[in-house]
């Protein structure tokens, strides 16, 4: 099942269970699966893309819950871990770090990457091959370690 089909479908169930937490999160995301499917670009909405537009929408919810509660403002934290709890249900799941070290090492010796200033390079390799499967974050960080 399509990850349109699959929030449609959940949207409906959220809906008939009144659950006010599940629909803000969901309409999020159909929201912004709808925005990207009618921008104009003329890519096609294909699992990569919809994971892609998944992971914006958790780094979002990561951003304004870091702010807020910064700020003290745990209202509005409240309101941004429960959405961010909603949409992560629907990303698939990411690779540890353990995880991570193998393949990027294979990419590591793939490529010929001796020391940092090959960074550039494996990086650009190991985001292609492992784009919605781990963080950049933790990814560049286990790269930075592997070629220290």
């Amino acid at each position: 099942m399509s990850l349109s089909k699959k929030i449609s479908k959940d949207l409906l169930a959220a809906m008939k269970a009144k659950d006010q937490v599940a629909l803000r999160g969901i309409r999020a995301i159909k929201t912004a699966l709808q925005v990207a499917a009618t921008d104009g670009s003329g890519q096609e909405m294909d699992e990569a893309r919809e994971v892609k537009i998944l992971q914006k929408l958790v780094k979002q919810r990561q951003d304004s819950l870091e702010i807020y509660e910064k700020q003290n403002r745990e209202d509005l934290a409240i309101i941004e871990r429960e959405e961010l709890s909603v949409i992560s249900k629907y990303l698939p799941k990411m690779l540890s770090t353990d995880e991570l070290k193998p393949i990027i090492l294979e990419i590591i010796q793939s490529v010929g990457a001796e020391s940092m200033k090959d960074m550039g390079k494996v990086m650009g390799m190991a985001n292609k091959q492992l784009a919605g499967k781990a963080a950049g974050r933790d990814i560049a960080n286990v790269v930075k370690e592997l070629l220290a």
